[in-house]
């Protein structure tokens, strides 16, 4: 079976650095999946896409040496347990709140007796090797968010859970049940959450991970971060299409007066 390369970064001791899409395309997906990034995150949950794009977006991300992985809409046995079929080696589950509901994320994620994961891995099978069932419980990831407060409270319950792999933030949504605006990154409450997370994660042997940028990336990292989404597709073409107009514009000479 293909290699996780994001968890061989982790069992390396080493920080897997990824990118984000939200745009239904398989050609912008195998583009940046070729940037040398350890992952890249399909994101079927605020993301406009559905299964079908997925399929095609995993099929271009394993053209590369990139772990493709895939945030779900929501933590519900049938969509992990297809996108896993899919050829997805991670998955993020989104809004995990407690103990219970990191359980309930694990189960689609393992094979019995680990979870109770069905099998009939299509896509996966044809990509990862004919072994793909004996190597799949020790491959593919498990990442929970927390991205309440509520999660917060219940973090060092989460990161106990048999199968977790990793705990992903999810900063805006964490700000605004913090009383914070959505943001980034955020002081006062919301950097005492940042930071209990981290160590509950290092505490227990889970990955901590965070939705970020590249410039808050060396931040996290101190902080013990070790999975961190520096880019997303959306947020690099508005990005270098807006530079390069202003540039232009602000390059352009004015006509003289009376022309």
């Amino acid at each position: 079976m293909r290699a996780n390369r994001m968890k061989a970064t982790w069992r390396a001791g080493g920080i897997a650095y990824g990118a984000w899409l939200c745009i239904p395309s398989s050609i912008s997906a195998e583009a940046v999946a070729h940037q040398g990034f350890d992952y890249v995150c399909v994101d079927m949950q605020h993301g406009v896409i559905g299964y079908e794009a997925a399929v095609s977006m995993l099929q271009g991300i394993s053209t590369s040496d990139a772990t493709p992985i895939v945030r779900v809409p929501w933590n519900e046995f049938s969509i992990i347990n297809r996108m896993l079929d899919a050829g997805a080696m991670g998955i993020i589950v989104p809004m995990v709140n407690s103990a219970d509901e990191a359980r309930a994320a694990v189960a689609p994620c393992r094979y019995f007796p680990q979870g109770a994961r069905s099998y009939g891995a299509t896509r996966a099978t044809i990509w990862s090797g004919a072994d793909y069932f004996g190597h799949a419980n020790d491959e593919v990831a498990c990442i929970v968010m927390c991205e309440t407060q509520q999660a917060v409270e219940q973090i060092e319950g989460i990161v106990r859970v048999p199968g977790v792999d990793a705990v992903y933030v999810g900063p805006s949504d964490l700000s605004i049940t913090l009383g914070l605006p959505p943001a980034p990154d955020n002081g006062g409450a919301y950097e005492d959450a940042r930071l209990r997370i981290a160590r509950a994660c290092a505490d227990a042997g889970v990955i901590a991970g965070m939705h970020a940028n590249a410039s808050l990336a060396a931040k996290h990292v101190a902080a013990g971060y070790r999975m961190v989404t520096v880019t997303s597709d959306i947020g690099a073409l508005t990005g270098a299409t807006g530079a390069d107009l202003r540039a232009v514009r602000g390059a352009a000479v004015r006509p003289a007066p009376g022309t």
